[in-house]
């Protein structure tokens, strides 16, 4: 079994920062594709930014210039730096891993969630 597990949500003033991570453990033979995603209140969850294996990056235009993403091969971590923080990021975020275990095949995992809200 994997699991993964976040840290890092809260509440932040706009213009502040937070940064997320989220931790994978369990039958992990390798981790492909790591990404962040996220859901308002009433909105579909979307892909907020996710980083390969071999480090290639991709964000979503709303986050380009403010969000980092990063990985930690070793630790099998990932993370997201969120700077310059908008009321419209308030959201809960979801930690997505692409992993390889072995025998069982290569599957998505989803972490329990982060609640992050930005407001004065």
């Amino acid at each position: 079994q994997v699991q993964l597990v976040e840290s890092g949500g809260g509440s932040a003033q706009p213009g502040g920062s937070l940064r997320l991570s989220c931790a994978a453990s369990g039958n992990i033979f390798r981790v492909y594709n790591m990404a962040w995603y996220r859901q308002a209140p009433g909105k579909q969850r979307e892909l907020v930014s996710d980083v390969t294996s071999g480090g290639s990056t991709r964000y979503a235009d709303s986050v380009k210039g403010r969000f980092t993403i990063s990985r930690n091969n070793a630790k099998k971590m990932v993370y997201l730096q969120m700077n310059s923080l908008k009321p419209e990021d308030t959201a809960v975020y979801y930690c997505n891993v692409e992993i390889w275990g072995g025998l069982t095949g290569t599957y998505d995992y989803w972490g329990q969630g982060t609640q992050v809200t930005v407001s004065s």
